[in-house]
């Protein structure tokens, strides 16, 4: 008898194992796919521009569109996702998402590409909330944050290889087909999606807790904040690090900096980042929560102060760190959603979370650039790192809500 429970207990482990293989396969892939999808359109911009005469607010209204539609509809397709199921809505989202590069790809004007750019954020939208839950449902403990980090990472990969192959075939045939590829390979993906996304059932809901599991917890007070707290945080955190890339060139011209200089300090900053997505979860993952978010926003604010004064070549020696710890909080954040909300509300709650944080990236560079335009870049800049300190007490409330981690 024990030996049959023993063999049912390793299948049980096995299966679980598995589905944690093809989720973080499924959702990292997701995410690279998706966030390269776009970012490519940084790439297409130009072309589109000589192609169809625009002018840059016309530019500047494709780039809006696509990303405005994903950060508006994220909360909608979580909803979906609740009444329908995970691995169909992410899947058709991916589809739509293609069939919004297909369309672009055989626009013959403006206002066509501009329904084409919605068509393909509207399916985006699906993807961050529906990615990470995937992830916080088949990880746990200190392993989910890892996990979300690695997700996080996966997406900084895309950004970086979509765009480097698009590119490359507009070097091979014209931009019709080189758009209408990204957009097959879209759908094709959103095919294996649907096939290889573990189907969980609904979670549970959590029944209410005894007298005896409630002590020790956090209080009632602290735990119905804790949400709206790390949300104000990512906000704060996601505004600055838009506010700070938008003014980073001009303050690197007032240095001295070529085009190509200012290429690679960006290159430099974005790789710093990508690696600070990965290495920050696992730091969080040791020394919990709030000590990575005080570390990371902490160091943010202090090296974006020790830029302004330097020569461009120092600055430039600056640029990676101040990537790590500039985009690696955001790992933190994201990694800590499943600890304030109950297992069924995970996907709402990733889509509030990123459209909150999506929003505030692109509102937050018109806002910063007011200052900027009054009282010049470097004050600029300093009031971006003084807003980065509003983190930390923020960060101090969610103590008592988020679970110690050592792994």
């Amino acid at each position: 008898m024990s030996v049959v429970g023993d063999r049912a207990t390793d299948a049980a482990t096995e299966s679980a194992r598995r589905d944690e293989r093809r989720v973080a396969g499924v959702a990292c892939s997701a995410h690279a796919l998706h966030d390269g999808f776009t970012d490519v359109i940084f790439v297409l911009l130009p072309v589109w521009q000589r192609e169809f005469g625009l002018g840059y607010a016309e530019v500047g209204m494709l780039r809006g569109i696509y990303a405005g539609t994903m950060a508006t509809f994220q909360i909608p397709a979580a909803l979906l996702a609740e009444r329908f199921g995970t691995a169909l809505v992410l899947a058709l989202g991916t589809a739509l998402a293609g069939v919004g590069y297909c369309l672009a790809g055989i626009s013959t004007g403006f206002a066509p590409l501009v329904l084409a750019l919605f068509v393909g954020g509207l399916g985006a939208s699906a993807q961050h909330p529906l990615g990470s839950a995937l992830i916080a449902r088949a990880f746990a403990g200190p392993r989910s944050l890892k996990a979300l980090g690695t997700y996080n990472f996966a997406g900084d990969i895309g950004k970086m290889s979509v765009p480097a192959a698009a590119a490359l075939l507009l070097t091979l045939m014209t931009w019709q087909p080189a758009v209408i590829l990204l957009g097959v390979a879209g759908v094709v993906c959103a095919a294996i999606i649907f096939l290889l996304t573990p189907r969980y059932g609904p979670e549970p809901a959590v029944a209410a807790k005894t007298e005896d599991e409630v002590t020790g917890a956090a209080p009632a007070s602290v735990s119905r904040i804790a949400f709206p707290v790390l949300l104000s945080i990512g906000v704060i955190d996601s505004a600055i690090r838009m506010a700070f890339l938008t003014f980073l060139p001009f303050l690197l011209v007032a240095k001295g900096a070529s085009l190509p200089t200012i290429g690679l300090a960006l290159t430099l900053v974005f790789a710093g980042g990508a690696a600070g997505k990965l290495v920050c979860a696992f730091i969080g993952a040791r020394i919990g929560t709030v000590a990575t978010v005080c570390l990371t926003e902490g160091l943010t604010a202090v090296l974006i102060l020790a830029l302004l004064p330097l020569s461009l070549e120092a600055g430039m020696l600056l640029l990676p760190m101040i990537g790590i710890v500039l985009n690696g909080t955001s790992s933190v954040l994201y990694g800590s959603v499943p600890d304030l909300v109950t297992p069924e509300r995970r996907a709402r709650a990733f889509s509030i979370f990123y459209t909150g944080s999506i929003g505030a990236g692109a509102l937050a560079p018109p806002l910063f650039g007011i200052v900027g335009d009054l009282l010049g870049i470097d004050t600029a800049l300093i009031v971006v790192a003084g807003v980065v300190l509003l983190t930390l007490p923020l960060a101090l409330i969610l103590k008592p809500a988020l679970p110690a981690r050592i792994s």
